[in-house]
């Protein structure tokens, strides 16, 4: 449409009028003009109304309670259940013989090492050289005292005599017990010099050789396991110690192992570290190659059966504060809830504390979702096709 004529008659009425309606006029249109580019703007610039918001549909599930066998995992190191260090007992001297290396089984009272025992076997052949003197004495005062008992009944021999003679006699014998005391020590002393093995097991460690010379207070020579018997030294966590009994069952595995030792509690500590928060509980196990002591290893202690959720692993997440999941209340609301997990079994991850088994668990978007966002629940059984 030509608006050009309509601003033509315009401009021929302000024209015709009086200066001052001329300046009324004026001002009229200008506010006009403004009124309608302000609506006009308004218009152009108004948002459209909004979409509505479609929420996303979730997949839950009820877990409940399931049977499951309760456990608790704990690292330590690998030892002898009894292990017997074996040293001088005696004055030592240097090392003659050497009749063991680590690894060998030994019995009771076996000989492990011998010690030089020159000097101590001339002694005792001197002290026995001095109690066959002694005896000689003792038997020479023995028959002068018979001869002189024989006398005194005619006259020949006074009573003081044969006094004299049976103490000459008594002191003969005394001489001989200490000449074969001595003796005994010096042979006691030579035994000393021969190390044995106070009870039968595994040699773990041998530190001497033929040469070095040893004393009372050298380290221990061997270190021996008792019957072979090992056990795993497990760091339990404070509140894990409390659920643990002696003699419940274990299964072991060493580091880098390719199969598990079973075994069961045999001792447990009777205090906690107040550094690291931790008991101790003691795995008793038997002997096999692969238990090496000093080793590192694993231990799952069964502490006994219960009932908890059970949820596959895609429903559960982990962050800086621990293990939580994410729950659906009846309003279609994202819940958190903090959890503690057990061990993965095969069927699932068990949830010790924090869930009932009544609530609708996401099963595999939590990653997605925050709390306090409104979703759409799907309820879906987990391991069912």
């Amino acid at each position: 449409m030509n608006v050009q004529p309509h601003f033509e008659r315009i401009a021929e009425r302000i024209s015709d009028a009086p200066p001052q309606r001329r300046r009324w006029l004026v001002v009229g249109i200008v506010v006009a003009l403004a009124v309608v580019a302000l609506l006009g703007w308004r218009l152009l610039h108004s948002a459209p109304p909004p979409a509505p918001v479609e929420l996303p549909h979730i997949s839950v599930f009820i877990p409940g309670r399931q049977a499951t066998t309760s456990t608790i995992t704990a690292t330590g190191s690998l030892a002898a259940r009894r292990e017997l260090p074996v040293g001088v007992a005696g004055e030592g001297g240097r090392i003659a013989q050497v009749m063991v290396d680590p690894g060998d089984w030994v019995g009771a009272g076996q000989v492990l090492a011998l010690i030089d025992r020159s000097v101590q076997s001339e002694q005792a052949n001197q002290l026995s050289a001095q109690v066959r003197a002694a005896q000689a004495d003792a038997d020479l005062a023995e028959a002068q005292l018979e001869r002189a008992q024989k006398l005194v009944s005619r006259g020949f021999i006074s009573k003081a005599d044969i006094d004299q003679k049976t103490a000459t006699r008594d002191a003969a014998r005394a001489r001989v017990s200490v000449a074969r005391a001595q003796l005994g020590e010096v042979h006691a002393r030579i035994g000393q010099l021969v190390v044995r093995a106070p009870a039968g097991g595994l040699v773990l460690e041998r530190n001497t050789d033929p040469g070095q010379v040893v004393g009372n207070g050298t380290a221990p020579l061997f270190r021996l396991a008792k019957g072979g018997e090992m056990e795993l030294r497990a760091q339990v966590a404070e509140q894990d110690m409390a659920k643990l009994r002696v003699g419940m069952p274990a299964t072991v595995t060493p580091i880098g192992a390719s199969r598990s030792f079973t075994g069961s509690i045999w001792l447990l500590s009777p205090t906690i570290d107040r550094t690291t928060r931790q008991g101790q509980a003691r795995i008793a196990l038997k002997y096999d190659p692969a238990l090496r002591p000093g080793g590192f290893a694993s231990g799952r202690i069964v502490s006994g059966d219960m009932r908890a959720p059970i949820l596959p692993e895609s429903a559960i997440q982990t962050d800086d504060h621990g293990s939580f999941v994410l729950l659906v209340d009846s309003k279609g609301t994202v819940i958190r809830r903090i959890v503690t997990t057990g061990p993965v079994t095969d069927r699932g991850i068990p949830v010790l504390t924090g869930l009932n088994g009544n609530e609708q668990v996401v099963l595999s978007a939590g990653a997605f979702l925050n709390p306090g966002e409104q979703v759409i629940p799907e309820r879906v059984h987990p391991g069912r096709d």
